[in-house]
């Protein structure tokens, strides 16, 4: 299954689609680099031209009524006059640029001054250049111009602008163009939707009958499982248009707008019935409506929409709204009853057999050596989902390039595993030798504990090489899928991790920080064992998981403590118990320890060695 490939071409195709044109951006930055430049220019200009030129109004009426003013110039649709000043020196140095209240009553006042006591002024009056005017008219409105652009870029990032859902198919081609065969390890599922199918292609047929198919089935399961890619398929194979959204594209800055996209969604739906429409990580819209006010408010408004639209088509309309999500607990109940979503269908993670289908999918266009058995590649990724086998084929491919192979083999997919659930390999770390020699004998006590331990799996590798975080590590065989866990396992599990700070203790006199990880691990199962899944005999087959710490006192008071001491010797029993098994056989965790710091990695029949 290649969701996650399949995944990243949308992605690109949307972050495609939803890019301004390149004219639009130029435009945009023109236009700020001229308002910018031209603001600066006219501040200057204004700066240059008027701090030495500029008159105030009643400065001017008195010079004016002295009789000192020898010209005065004026610009039809303007306020700001020059005046020119009687006096020696050039005419450019006399003039003086005020701003008038009122044009009209200023060139009265002057006419009666001129007319009634004789006063000599040059009274003239222009037009303002056609040019100018144009170019003022502009520059007057370059904000405005800017303003509307930037709210038709904010628009156009709300997607106000473009289509709502990316639309699989068409009238040229009604095709996803992956069908069934393209999904693998998913027979069971494919089989109750193949229906779904049927419905497409004949509707008349069931309508007929009195049928009607669900309007919405929600896919759920854990990430990589091939949610998408079943939807997917579904179209493909029906040979009907697929609208396919993210529950985030709905969520909006402005209010309401979540809502009309859900609006928009459906009525292009109508328009291209038959058809399916696919709307992944639905929790993002679809979670539980609150009270609140804000974010919540508008979440709860497209929730609504959502809602409604389902309930206002009928199955006549050959309109199929499939969902996927891997939280359907945090889903509103209103979209979970009959009449919405009518179907649930769980993806889980492949079992055995659905992983080799998988890994031989994914094979198709890669090179491997003879030797390469992929149901033997199955064995060894129990809970691996579609999407992380996909993960480690492509790895391999990549170390197998990097280390000049023509071929993957079975080193290189080794390796890759190790790279994809352990971290990546680091040589070049300097450990010094008190730390390499603590990590060896950590490791060899996870190791040997767990050879003692009946239900533990088989160590596959030991190393002291660093990984990711961790200064070593003790991998372990995983050829089976487990469903169900046993308090005896459980109990071993937390043997097997204290292993690690037992052999510290035992070998070294000493603890550390290194087994920090093992005993959070070891708490949280002894927790579960207690609260969850009911095995301790003194607080019995009961369930302390609770969302509010106040529902505990409903079993009576102290059940806190109780559940506290009972973890408390869960995990000292395991302790015990791991140093009880090593004390036994200090020679070989000496004799692991010591090849361990010699070799610094351990494959599964050397270490088998040391016990016979």
């Amino acid at each position: 299954m290649d969701e996650t490939n399949n995944k990243e071409q949308e992605n690109k195709k949307n972050k495609k689609k939803n890019k301004l044109p390149l004219w639009q951006v130029i435009l945009l930055i023109l236009l700020i680099i001229g308002i910018i430049i031209s603001s600066f220019y006219m501040a200057y200009e204004y700066k240059n031209q008027n701090d030495e030129k500029e008159l105030a109004y009643t400065q001017l009426i008195e010079n004016i009524n002295k009789n000192e003013v020898e010209k005065i110039e004026m610009t039809t649709g303007s306020n700001s006059i020059t005046v020119t000043l009687k006096g020696e020196g050039e005419e450019k140095e006399r003039q003086k640029t005020v701003l008038v209240p009122s044009l009209q009553a200023f060139i009265e006042l002057v006419q009666e001054k001129v007319d009634k006591e004789g006063l000599e002024i040059d009274l003239s009056q222009k037009s303002i250049n056609p040019a100018l005017r144009i170019a003022d008219t502009v520059f007057s409105m370059l904000p405005t111009i800017l303003l509307i652009a930037l709210i038709v870029m904010m628009f156009k990032m709300q997607g106000l602008g473009g289509d709502n859902g990316k639309v699989y198919g068409g009238e040229e081609n009604k095709s996803t163009n992956v069908k069934f065969d393209d999904v693998a390890g998913l027979d069971e599922e494919k089989g109750e939707l193949i229906e779904i199918v049927d419905f497409l292609k004949k509707p008349k047929a069931y309508l007929d009958m009195g049928a009607k198919i669900p309007k919405g089935i929600l896919l759920y399961g854990k990430p990589g499982t091939g949610k998408t890619l079943i939807a997917k398929a579904i179209a493909g194979e029906a040979g009907v248009p697929f609208i396919s959204m993210s529950g985030s594209e709905f969520i909006e800055m402005f209010a309401g707008l979540g809502a009309s996209r859900v609006r928009k969604l459906f009525e292009k739906a109508k328009k291209m019935a038959p058809c399916i429409i696919f709307i992944d990580e639905i929790d993002a819209i679809g979670s539980r409506r609150t009270s609140s006010s804000g974010a919540e408010t508008e979440n709860n408004q497209t929730l609504n929409q959502l809602l409604v639209e389902m309930d206002g088509f009928d199955s006549t309309e050959t309109i199929i709204v499939l969902a996927a999500t891997n939280r359907p607990e945090m889903l509103d109940k209103a979209l979970l009853r009959p009449g919405r979503f009518d179907r649930q269908i769980t993806i889980p993670a492949p079992d055995l057999n659905g992983r080799e289908e998988i890994l031989k999918l994914h094979a198709k266009n890669k090179k491997f050596e003879s030797d390469i058995k992929f149901k033997d590649i199955a064995g060894d990724t129990a809970g691996f989902t579609g999407a992380e086998l996909a993960n480690v084929l492509n790895e391999a491919a990549i170390i197998a390039t990097r280390n000049k192979h023509k071929k993957i083999s079975n080193t290189d997919i080794e390796d890759a595993v190790k790279k994809i659930t352990v971290g990546l390999e680091k040589h070049n770390r300097v450990i010094s030798d008190k730390d390499k020699k603590l990590t060896a004998y950590h490791e060899a006590g996870h190791a040997i504990v767990s050879k003692f331990l009946e239900t533990q799996t088989d160590v596959k590798e030991v190393s002291i090489i660093p990984r990711g975080l961790a200064g070593g590590y003790t991998m372990y065989k995983t050829n089976e899928d487990k469903y169900y866990v046993s308090k005896t396992e459980l109990l071993e599990k937390m043997v097997a991790l204290m292993g690690g700070r037992a052999a510290e203790k035992l070998a070294l006199n000493e603890i550390s920080t290194g087994a920090s990880n093992d005993i959070e691990v070891a708490t949280g199962i002894a927790k579960d064992m207690l609260t969850v899944y009911g095995m301790s005999d003194s607080l019995g087959p009961i369930s302390l998981k609770v969302n509010d710490p106040y529902e505990l006192q409903i079993f009576g008071e102290g059940v806190t403590d109780e559940v506290g001491n009972q973890i408390r010797i869960l995990i000292d029993n395991a302790y015990v118990t791991a140093q009880k098994i090593l004390s036994e056989h200090m020679d070989i965790l000496d004799a692991v320890a010591q090849t361990l710091l010699e070799k610094e990695k351990i494959t599964t029949e050397e270490f088998e060695e040391f016990f016979k």
